[in-house]
C-alpha cells in the first residue's frame, strides 16, 4: 500500500527524551514495527547482528544481513529493516546532537562511511566479533542501568565504536588528499542535501563555500570522479526515485516538490539519467 508521504521516524519513536537509544535486536520486528515498513529515519542507526539473519531495503537496494555483520544507516534514507525470529544482537539509534554535546558535529562528519554512502555494512572477523560484542553489551548495560554520568560514558563508548568502524571501512575510491579538500567535498555534499530543491547550479554552492566554480568542479572530479553538476543531479534523481517508489504523488507534484517549474523538464532530466520516464520507473518498482 503506497502512501502520499513517507513517514519520518524520529528518535522519539523509542519513547525517549534523550538523543540515544539502545536495545537488543531480539523481537525487533514486534517491538519496532514502524522500522519494518518504508520510512525515513531522522537519526543514525547502528545494527550489530551476532546471530540469525535480516533484510535491509534502502532506496532501490536490497541487502541480506547475516551473523557477524554490522549495518549503519544514515539519516534521511528511506529504508525497511526486518530480522528473522532467531536474530540476536544490539542496535543503537542516535542523533548528531547527542554526539555533538561532547564532540564537535564536524568530527562526526569526518567518518567517511557516514558521508560517502547512505549505508555501510561491515563483516567482522572472529576477534572483532568478540571485542565489539563485549563493548556493545557493556554499552547496553550502562544504558539500561542509567547510573551517574551515563550519557557521558555512552558518548565515549559511541566514539570508540565509530572509530573502530572507520578503521574497517574501505571506500570505493581511496584517495589521499589534504584535509581541507576533503572538508570542502563533505560540506558540498551536505549543502546539496539541504538546498537541492532551490539551488541546482554548482555556482550557487561555490558561492556558499567561498570558492570558484572551476575549483569546485576540479576537486569533485579528483575526489569522487564526478563533476560538481553531476553530484547535484545524482541527488535529485535519488530523491525522485524515493518519491516515485514510496508515494502516490503525481509526476507534477513530485516535480514541484523537487523544485522544477515545469514537469516536462523534470521528466527529461529523469529519463536522461535512468533511461526511463518517471512513470515507467514507478511501474517497475510497484510491480517488483
Amino acid at each position: 500500500m503506497q502512501a502520499t508521504k513517507v513517514p519520518v521516524c524520529t528518535i522519539g519513536l523509542f519513547n525517549t527524551s534523550n538523543d540515544l537509544w539502545m536495545d537488543s535486536i531480539e523481537g525487533f520486528n514486534q517491538k519496532y514495527p514502524a522500522l519494518t515498513t518504508p520510512h525515513s529515519n531522522a537519526f543514525y542507526l547502528i545494527l550489530c547482528l551476532e546471530e540469525g539473519e535480516g533484510m535491509l531495503v534502502i532506496d532501490q537496494d536490497k541487502l541480506s544481513l547475516s551473523a557477524s555483520q554490522v549495518l549503519i544507516v544514515k539519516p534521511n534514507c528511506i529504508n525497511t529493516i526486518t530480522f528473522t525470529a532467531e536474530a540476536r544482537g544490539v542496535f543503537i539509534g542516535f542523533t548528531a546532537d547527542f554526539f555533538s554535546l561532547r564532540y564537535n558535529t564536524n568530527v562526526l562528519h569526518q567518518f567517511s562511511y557516514l558521508t560517502e554512502v547512505n549505508y555501510a555494512v561491515f563483516t567482522l572477523s572472529e576477534k572483532k566479533v568478540t571485542n565489539l560484542t563485549f563493548l556493545l553489551w557493556q554499552m547496553l548495560e550502562e544504558f539500561q542501568t542509567k547510573k551517574k554520568a551515563t550519557q557521558k560514558i555512552l558518548r565515549s563508548y559511541l566514539n570508540i565504536l565509530l572509530i573502530e568502524f572507520d578503521r574497517m571501512y574501505i571506500p570505493v575510491q581511496a584517495v589521499k588528499v589534504h584535509n581541507t579538500v576533503n572538508d570542502k567535498i563533505q560540506r558540498y555534499q551536505m549543502l546539496i542535501e539541504q538546498h537541492f530543491k532551490t539551488h541546482k547550479m554548482p555556482s550557487d554552492y561555490a558561492d556558499m563555500l567561498n570558492i570558484s566554480t572551476n575549483y569546485l568542479n576540479k576537486i569533485c572530479r579528483n575526489i569522487v570522479g564526478q563533476t560538481s553538476g553531476n553530484l547535484i543531479k545524482r541527488h535529485i534523481i535519488l530523491e525522485a526515485k524515493r518519491l516515485l517508489s514510496y508515494t502516490t504523488n503525481s509526476i507534477s507534484e513530485i516535480a514541484d516538490e523537487l523544485g522544477f517549474e515545469h514537469p516536462s523538464y523534470f521528466v527529461t532530466i529523469f529519463k536522461k539519467a535512468t533511461n526511463q520516464t518517471p512513470e515507467q520507473f514507478r511501474k517497475s518498482q510497484w510491480a517488483s
